[in-house]
């Protein structure tokens, strides 16, 4: 029996269903193809400014606390998250309560007043949310090394955008941006759990009504050449963070489990590589991972680690050495079949609630136009051979690597000459 259904309303919205018949609850999500990379530069932060503001009141529900209140009072939990390709809206509850989850769901994102009042007054949330991640190094450190490795253009820019963006935000700019990009064309609504015999009967009460238009794509991404393979952010601390990495490849890529096992080689778990090497073997980090990070049309493969101020010089000697090392040695096998169990043992694992479930459905229907089948995922894992493992390291690892890092450092040239060992 297939994990997804897949139904269309009326005008084109998209409705993923992953009905799971001995679930007690449901999650409803309502999911936008478009984030942060579909901002202009002037309303750079918009997409996450948004998010904030469709919990502040709707002309029937008109103040957060009403909202709140109305999910408090059927056990629900609602959150919301923004990416830089999609942005997504929930509520998880009780099967029986779904019809009130969504109608409160649907009226924030439909109904929302964005009084100016209350626009005023989250720019200072926003802002202390922008402080609070540029002082949290472990988090920060991947806006370095997407902006090192995408420049000045949306991809390259933080999701939550600047302080003067975000200080010039007017109400005009969230009714731009929403009717540029939410549309049915770029709207899917899941359910994951106890779905519901009527749920799509439902939504086309809700949804159906919201007339169709073209919104166009985002501008594709531009790959800066050249350039220093070393970016610095400068910051008085006790630990420095670092990437290191290399380009990798966008969504739906034929090597993308080839990739996935790579990164489980080098980073995945507290037997992998990485962390034998940098944390068990040498003390100079107590965490350090690898991670691929794909885009529709870009995509980088990096090891991260906090490490010993005194000690990093040798810290990225050696995250660099074993991104060399497996670019030019075969993974052997057992160590293949290890990385292959425990890639799939943690995605069954991800899996198994009906919000996790729907989650990975709608993630892949959004950026890839297709929810596929769990076991489509571990299928292609299985294929993945020893063969193809090296080929990816090479095609990745095997040249020019590049290095994001915060600390308080402010020479580059320091670590040319160990990202070129």
């Amino acid at each position: 029996m297939a994990t997804f259904e897949r139904t269309t309303l009326s005008n084109g919205t998209r409705v993923l269903t992953a009905p799971m018949a001995h679930a007690q609850s449901v999650s409803c999500f309502v999911m936008f193809a478009a984030g942060s990379r579909y901002e202009r530069r002037e309303e750079s932060g918009i997409a996450h400014f948004a998010e904030h503001m469709f919990f502040k009141g709707t002309e029937r529900r008109r103040t957060a606390r009403d909202i709140a209140t109305e999910i408090d009072t059927i056990g629900g939990e609602f959150n919301a998250f923004t990416g830089k390709e999609l942005t997504g809206y929930y509520v998880k509850c009780a099967a029986e309560t779904r019809d009130v989850a969504l109608d409160v769901l649907v009226d924030m994102l439909r109904n929302s007043r964005f009084d100016a009042g209350e626009i005023d007054r989250e720019k200072g949330v926003i802002v202390e949310e922008m402080n609070m991640y540029a002082d949290t190094p472990r988090s920060y450190v991947g806006n370095v090394w997407e902006h090192h490795l995408y420049g000045d253009q949306p991809l390259g820019w933080d999701v939550i955008g600047t302080e003067e963006t975000v200080r010039g935000a007017s109400r005009d700019t969230f009714l731009g941006y929403l009717e540029r990009w939410y549309r049915p064309e770029r709207t899917i609504v899941g359910l994951g759990g106890q779905v519901g015999d009527d749920a799509v009967a439902r939504l086309e009460e809700l949804l159906g009504d919201i007339e169709p238009g073209a919104t166009g794509t985002a501008d594709p991404v531009v790959i800066p050449a050249n350039g220093s393979p070393v970016k610095l952010h400068t910051k008085q601390s006790d630990q420095a963070h670092v990437v290191i990495g290399a380009r990798s490849y966008p969504h739906g890529h034929p090597d993308r489990y080839a990739v996935q096992l790579l990164s489980t080689v080098l980073g995945g778990g507290m037997s992998s590589r990485l962390f034998t090497e940098v944390r068990e073997r040498r003390g100079l980090a107590y965490y350090v991972f690898s991670a691929n990070q794909s885009y529709t049309d870009a995509g980088t493969l990096g090891a991260q680690a906090g490490v010993d101020l005194t000690r990093i010089d040798e810290a990225v000697g050696t995250i660099v050495g074993e991104l060399r090392r497996i670019a030019t040695e075969p993974v052997p096998s057992e160590e293949l079949e290890k990385a292959r169990s425990f890639a799939k043992g943690r995605f069954v694992l991800g899996l198994e609630s009906p919000h996790a479930t729907i989650m990975f459905g709608l993630r892949r229907e959004i950026l890839e136009g297709q929810a596929v089948e769990p076991a489509e995922v571990l299928e292609g894992l299985d294929a993945v051979t020893v063969d193809d493992v090296e080929r990816v390291a090479r095609g990745i690892l095997g040249g020019d690597l590049r290095l994001a890092l915060i600390g308080p450092f402010d020479e580059p040239e320091r670590f040319d000459k160990l990202l070129a060992a």
